[in-house]
């Protein structure tokens, strides 16, 4: 398939996330069109009054992390509270809950395994949902760029959990994207399938403004694109909340 083809399967995967009233969270993970630099976006949505009740976070270390809008009104932090994005070195850590930490931990200084750093964790225990947790790592290594991605669900026939790890090969104006849920139900049917192909068109804002449009108006609560300077490993974030903080 050519880059024109591709493009085109790219931009019909965004409209087909359009169509989706409820992917849950997402990691998109690629590069951007100049190919100068790796582009990582996190997104949140929520139903629940407890999981609308969110926005992001960021400090000067790289670090994306959700907080409540409004402390006096949440129900329960397990699961919601966490950091979303870390990075250590030339590695750059994005997730949908706490394994964050746990890769940041597992980081070796000569090798990386994203499947040995996630063997001790497994799918969310939300019952009746048992939401997948995805991750993805982005890195750099003597100029060149590396994308690992993490599935981790439950299985259909009990409650052990399957393990998805993928080492994908990157082009500029692309990147993978892997979604929690595959639409709305009760309980709600987890992500399948391998990693999807996307577009990145633009600059970090165009990129932020495309999924954040690209997300049902209701249930979208948070999203956050960032871009990390492949020649100098430095990374920015801009990060966009539906609600504001108390």
């Amino acid at each position: 398939m050519n880059a024109t083809a591709l493009m085109a399967l790219a931009g019909d995967n965004i409209l087909a996330l359009a169509e989706n009233p409820y992917p849950g969270r997402g990691i998109v993970a690629g590069l951007d069109e100049s190919g100068s630099y790796m582009v990582q976006v996190y997104w949140i949505t929520g139903r629940s009054p407890n999981s609308r009740n969110r926005v992001f976070g960021t400090d000067d270390e790289g670090r994306l992390f959700t907080e409540a809008a409004d402390p006096s009104k949440v129900d329960d932090p397990a699961l919601i509270i966490y950091n979303a994005m870390r990075e250590v070195g030339l590695y750059y850590v994005v997730s949908n809950g706490d394994q964050t930490d746990t890769v940041i931990s597992a980081l070796g200084p000569n090798t990386f395994s994203l499947d040995l750093a996630l063997r001790g964790r497994e799918y969310e225990p939300d019952l009746p949902n048992f939401t997948p947790r995805i991750t993805a790592v982005s890195s750099i290594a003597k100029g060149r760029t590396a994308l690992f991605m993490s599935v981790l669900r439950k299985s259909p026939f009990g409650e052990e959990c399957d393990r998805f790890t993928y080492e994908l090969t990157q082009a500029p104006g692309f990147g993978y994207c892997i979604t929690t849920y595959s639409g709305d139900g009760d309980p709600l049917p987890s992500f399948s399938g391998d990693p999807v192909l996307m577009p990145f068109i633009g600059g970090i804002e165009q990129i932020a403004n495309d999924y954040w449009a690209a997300l049902n108006k209701e249930n979208r609560v948070s999203l956050a694109v960032k871009s990390i300077q492949i020649s100098s490993g430095h990374s920015s974030i801009h990060v966009i909340n539906k609600y504001a903080k108390v």
